[in-house]
């Protein structure tokens, strides 16, 4: 055993940039917290947030959590979109104060102050080195699609599939479905048109079509499969008085509800792909059609994999995901 030891640190951590719509959904947050704590323990390294929730608070509250973790300089990146332009249920606790303090400290007030996410990816790349970047997306495709679409500026002289392609190393990316899902109104499965895709339709598709280096998707299915138990947040967040990823929590929606996992899914494989958490589709390539369906057509030499979850890999995965969301802060 004791010989085994230097080889879980054998591995430089993870630069790691995180696109998330948060606010919309309470799973961004358990994600961003799964990330620090990764990050705690030499897995990764937060190298940016970029945002593609197009609410000024969405920032703020990630400079939130953020800061909460020890890692308020982490660069955020906003988009000008116009998706999902409301704040939100739990975005304004970056607001919220006690006897005239900010509950919780951060620097970051408003989306207006920070930069445009492309001008973040920009950077985060530029400055990497060569095929080492991990993007998580766990929102809609908007940010990366303008990343594609961008063109060489003082931040870098390639253009951006020329700066993703030398780059970046994989995209784990939660969109689409890949199983047929049980229609909420008749109870049978059918095809989905999944939340992330439909909702910036155009640059899903885009990204779809002209993203230059290796994908992996979770599927809608494979968070729902995955449901976070909701007496983690009753009984694991209790060492502070307030904290924002149990408040944001019980702010979506009050407990007792399990929420499915979907983001966390994906920060999962980003961080540990070979940990066999989740069995991986063969190749192939993923389409998104002008209605919002994913589709995976297998090809040996295909850039795109999807997420796979049997039955005895969930409690495993389940463990991880509740035990490092749930961390607290490094001191």
């Amino acid at each position: 055993m004791l010989a085994a030891v230097p080889q879980l640190f054998a591995n430089d951590p993870v630069p790691l940039v995180f696109d998330t719509d948060i606010g919309n959904d309470c799973d961004d947050v358990l994600a961003l917290a799964m990330i620090h704590s990764l990050q705690s323990r030499g897995e990764c390294e937060l190298k940016a947030v970029t945002i593609t929730k197009d609410h000024p608070l969405a920032a703020a509250f990630t400079d939130v959590v953020n800061t909460f973790y020890g890692r308020g300089d982490v660069p955020i990146g906003v988009c000008d979109s116009g998706v999902t332009p409301e704040a939100g249920r739990f975005n304004t606790l970056a607001e919220v104060q006690d006897d005239g303090q900010d509950r919780y400290s951060h620097d970051l007030r408003s989306g207006q102050d920070a930069p445009p996410a492309v001008d973040v990816l920009r950077q985060t790349l530029a400055d990497a080195k060569d095929n080492s970047v991990v993007i998580c997306q766990v929102g809609f495709s908007t940010n990366l699609a303008n990343l594609l679409r961008s063109d060489a500026d003082a931040i870098s002289p390639l253009a951006g599939p020329e700066l993703v392609r030398k780059k970046v190393r994989l995209l784990s990316i939660m969109a689409g479905a890949f199983r047929d899902i049980p229609n909420g109104q008749t109870g049978k499965p059918a095809p989905y048109r999944e939340y992330n895709v439909i909702k910036d339709l155009d640059a899903a598709r885009y990204l779809s079509q002209h993203w230059p280096t290796e994908i992996v998707w979770s599927g809608f299915e494979i968070g729902l499969n995955l449901k976070y138990p909701h007496q983690s947040i009753d009984q694991d967040y209790g060492y502070v008085e307030h904290h924002p990823v149990a408040e944001a929590y019980r702010l979506y929606r009050e407990p007792p509800h399990d929420r499915p996992t979907w983001d966390l899914t994906s920060v999962l494989h980003a961080v540990r792909p070979d940990h066999q958490y989740f069995d991986l589709s063969p190749a192939g390539t993923v389409t998104v059609d002008p209605e919002g369906y994913t589709r995976h057509n297998a090809k040996s030499d295909g850039r795109d994999r999807y997420l796979i979850i049997r039955e005895d890999q969930k409690p495993r995965v389940m463990e991880a995901l509740t035990l490092l969301s749930s961390q607290p802060p490094a001191p």
